[in-house]
């Protein structure tokens, strides 16, 4: 048996400057990642085949493990099979990415598993008709800073300097209600967030993170009451930032202090699934 752990991530910032013909939108975001995982393991088998401990989850061909496992069968004509078992503790519908993490641990998992050996540019390759932010998981372990359609990525070769802990509001936000209920006028200039996260991690100047905003939020905080509760919750607990990740539903808080952050975790954790990552955190080799 092979085992994997796949991280999470959350967006420290988060701009849509365009929307394309074909219905995709551009942005421009910066990924971090943190400590909140899912557990995948793989066994041999005569087919492609999968469970989950979450029966909520589709095992099926719709789910993305399965997706990456059979793109990776089919671009190598590999004959074996795998089961693969989805230990599942990220949550979904949050915004944390967790099944772009899953569908990139299954693609450098049964590489190794099948001796397939392929070298990274052809792993990417498949990674990147998964979803747009496979990518990111499949070979990049700190921050990074992500254009196109999410998948154009520059390794800033850096971690976040703060606590972060992460809350999921036990209410799920669809991707596409949100790109589609966006109030913006394209195209649209970015803050400058590459340099701006830069300056941030140097400097540890937190007054630098108010410009590092997310433009799904407005959209979700006038729908979603849940999630506006989170954010003020955060904002009583003392976090020094609080923000939505991705297109939500999750909220994050930074925190300066650990005795904060760990606070703030034990408050959170009584009546939310959370998780706390420390400063500098960057995703373990394998």
């Amino acid at each position: 048996m092979l085992q994997r752990r796949a991280f999470a991530k959350i967006n420290l910032a988060l701009f849509i400057t365009d929307r394309l013909p074909n219905g995709y939108h551009l942005l421009e975001t910066i990924f971090a990642p943190i400590d909140w995982s899912d557990t995948l393991s793989f066994e041999s088998s005569d087919r492609l085949e999968m469970t989950c401990d979450d029966d909520r989850l589709p095992s099926d061909d719709t789910n993305l493990c399965l997706k990456a496992a059979k793109s990776l069968k089919e671009a190598f004509g590999i004959n074996a099979g795998v089961k693969i078992f989805l230990e599942k503790r990220i949550p979904y519908g949050a915004g944390l990415g967790g099944g772009s993490s899953d569908a990139a641990a299954v693609l450098n998992a049964l590489n190794s598993f099948w001796h397939i050996d392929a070298p990274m540019k052809d792993l990417l390759a498949l990674a990147v008709k998964l979803g747009a932010d496979v990518p990111y998981f499949l070979h990049l372990r700190a921050l990074a800073y992500a254009t196109g359609i999410g998948d154009q990525l520059t390794d800033l070769e850096t971690a976040f300097p703060f606590f972060i802990v992460v809350a999921f509001p036990n209410e799920y936000v669809s991707t596409a209600w949100a790109y589609q209920n966006l109030k913006l006028i394209f195209p649209r200039v970015a803050p400058d967030i590459k340099t701006l996260t830069m300056k941030l991690c140097e400097t540890k100047d937190l007054d630098i993170f108010s410009k590092l905003g997310n433009d799904f939020e407005s959209v979700v905080l006038e729908k979603h009451a849940s999630v506006r509760h989170l954010k003020q919750i955060f904002r009583d607990l003392r976090a020094d930032a609080v923000r939505m990740s991705g297109s939500g539903s999750a909220v994050f808080g930074v925190f300066e202090h650990e005795h904060r952050a760990r606070a703030a975790l034990d408050e959170l954790s009584a009546e939310f699934p959370a998780s706390l990552t420390p400063p500098n955190f960057t995703i373990p080799a394998d």
